[in-house]
């Protein structure tokens, strides 16, 4: 299980993969959804495992959850999952953003919560994030697993909620660090 500390670093080492093209302050809107994404497909993994073992084997359970989304927390399209993501090499920016946005449409109390960032924006006809640091990106979040035996949801919550307030201090990491730990020390 990951701790916080864990957590932390994993989600520092995902902001320096989109750092250049990302101003700091933005690094959550970009991180946040992705890391949402991660979170919702590995627990849907697990609960369709959970749901294979009541039901004699996980592509039973597939089809069980493709006719009843119901069976599942969040129902997570085959496209919006962390391993059809992962094997995508190219037009990573308009897939991660179809694929959020089909979590979006078949989990509605998801709607404006997931799907609020373009990963193939542009600026000035440059695209914001290239598709280079997208996989970068998805490299870092691939090191860990996010379903439900591998983090705990209140642990997860007071990472990123100090990652985003860290994020926004300041981009520089001579800065955020020593500050990060000092006020590590004080909620401890």
């Amino acid at each position: 299980m990951l701790d916080v500390r864990q957590l932390e670093t994993w989600l520092w080492d995902a902001a320096c993969a989109i750092r250049g093209p990302v101003d700091a302050p933005k690094f959550k809107d970009y991180i946040l959804p992705f890391i949402f994404l991660k979170r919702v497909s590995d627990v849907f993994d697990d609960e369709v495992r959970q749901l294979g073992d009541e039901f004699g084997g996980v592509e039973t359970a597939k089809k069980l959850v493709e006719n009843d989304h119901r069976l599942v927390r969040f129902y997570v399209p085959e496209s919006a999952r962390w391993d059809s993501i992962r094997r995508r090499s190219t037009g990573l920016g308009q897939y991660l953003t179809d694929a959020v946005r089909s979590v979006a449409r078949e989990n509605p109390r998801l709607s404006g919560v997931i799907d609020m960032v373009d990963f193939n924006a542009t600026a000035a006809g440059q695209r914001i994030i290239p598709d280079e640091h997208l996989a970068a990106l998805i490299d870092v979040l691939s090191r860990h697993r996010l379903g439900m035996s591998d983090v705990e949801p209140d642990r997860f919550v007071i990472a990123f909620y100090r990652f985003i307030v860290f994020a926004l201090i300041s981009e520089s990491k001579a800065f955020v660090k020593p500050f990060f730990s000092s006020v590590l020390a004080l909620c401890r």
